[in-house]
């Protein structure tokens, strides 16, 4: 090696000796920056104080009735399920396919289900002893016959004690819901002779909802036996009531909630309007409450809603006694 390439290697090695004595060590001094490549600027960062306005805030609201670019919600009908007047439409603003009927089954059966049941009859499993207030089956004419827009905005508004939906499920889903609770309303009023148009094994059906019911009368069978043995009580009524969260609509104290008071009812007269449009006053006795509960559309108390859902047939004799006892001791005679 000549002398030049010994400078070479000697100079190299002592770079390499006084960058590693540096490293780690801190400096004092302001590090030069020769490019600011608009890395500091005159301006104020996300949740900095900005005196500037009122409020102290950098980040400003937008102009009011500000709507982002994509996001006005001018089609009511499509969006809220009503029409230029409020009220609800009659037909949903999609197009009834294939692909939406397979969509809303898959939505339904993550969301509904639970409350609702399989097959919408009301019957889902959080409905037996978990305190909601059973779900109305989707298969009695007040709800074959509602309008589309009222499903839907149950969906998008919740009704009663149904919360809304709306954050979990998007509009077009809202709709492919609505579309498939009227094929299961239909499904449930088809004529066997429609039935035999298709391709399907009728009998296979048949046994299969044969087996069905006969499994629904076993256990109706087993919980009345179960309950035949504990008297009825007022006491016990008032556990029933807290179970299924009757004052949800119905409250003891006189207060008009969803439903009419149970506070005075026993004994006393009420006005109602039955189910073919007749108006009349009756008797608030044992038979009439019960059957406001079994078939709560037979009579309705004038200046309430047909609310409430068809879904306690299930009740026992005796529990349905202990309500009713209940009822009893919450009226003055």
């Amino acid at each position: 090696m000549n002398l030049n390439g010994i400078k070479k290697a000697a100079g190299i090695l002592a770079v390499g000796v006084v960058l590693s004595g540096c490293q780690g060590t801190l400096s004092e001094k302001t590090p030069i920056h020769p490019n600011l490549n608009m890395d500091q600027q005159p301006r104020k960062e996300a949740q900095e104080v900005n005196n500037f306005f009122a409020d102290g805030r950098s980040m400003r609201q937008p102009v009011e009735g500000t709507v982002a670019r994509g996001l006005r919600k001018a089609d009511a009908a499509y969006y809220e399920g009503v029409d230029e007047n409020g009220e609800w439409i009659e037909e949903m603003p999609v197009e009834l396919t294939r692909a939406l009927l397979y969509r809303g089954k898959e939505r339904f059966e993550i969301f509904c289900t639970p409350c609702h049941g399989i097959t919408g009859k009301g019957d889902g499993m959080i409905m037996n002893g978990y305190g909601y207030v059973p779900a109305p089956t989707y298969h009695q004419d007040r709800l074959r016959e509602a309008p589309d827009g009222e499903i839907y905005s149950a969906i998008y508004n919740g009704v009663r004690n149904m919360p809304s939906y709306a954050h979990q499920i998007p509009v077009e889903d809202r709709w492919a819901i609505v579309g498939y609770i009227r094929a299961l309303q239909a499904s449930h009023n088809v004529s066997e002779d429609e039935i035999k148009e298709y391709d399907v094994d009728l009998s296979s059906i048949q046994a299969e909802y044969n087996a069905a019911q006969e499994k629904a009368a076993e256990l109706a069978a087993a919980k009345e036996a179960k309950s035949a043995g504990t008297p009825a009580s007022a006491e016990r009524g008032k556990e029933l009531a807290a179970t299924y969260a009757c004052e949800t609509c119905h409250s003891t104290d006189g207060t008009a909630v969803i439903g009419p008071t149970w506070q005075n009812l026993f004994g006393h007269e009420v006005k109602v309007t039955t189910e073919d449009g007749e108006t009349m006053t009756v008797t608030a006795d044992e038979d009439y409450i019960k059957e406001s509960i079994l078939n709560p559309g037979a009579k309705i108390v004038d200046g309430f809603a047909p609310s409430m859902p068809n879904a306690y047939s299930a009740l026992s004799e005796s529990d349905l006694q202990s309500i009713l006892e209940y009822i009893k001791t919450l009226s003055e005679h």
